[in-house]
């Protein structure tokens, strides 16, 4: 099974593996391995979601997300 979200397609796709893990990939790469309870509460919180909920939880579990602050922090008299 994959998923991936058609409108905010942050590039994140998953795929269930036989043994019950999940492998996460980003732009075809591979971005993280969920296992165990980790797996299966990922699974559980993305069957229940948008396609654009299950991006931005991705996203956030491989630690590939922005987080807001760039245009502050590009401003900050310490980074001119």
């Amino acid at each position: 099974m994959s998923a991936t979200a058609e409108g905010n397609d942050l590039g994140f796709v998953y795929r269930t593996l036989k043994n019950g893990s999940v492998e996460v990939t980003h732009h075809g790469r591979w971005a993280a391995t969920l296992r165990g309870r980790d797996a299966s509460e990922f699974l559980a919180r993305v069957d229940g979601g948008s396609p654009e909920a299950a991006q931005q939880l991705m996203a956030r579990l491989t630690g590939n997300y922005r987080r807001g602050n760039e245009r502050q922090a590009r401003q900050h008299p310490r980074n001119r």
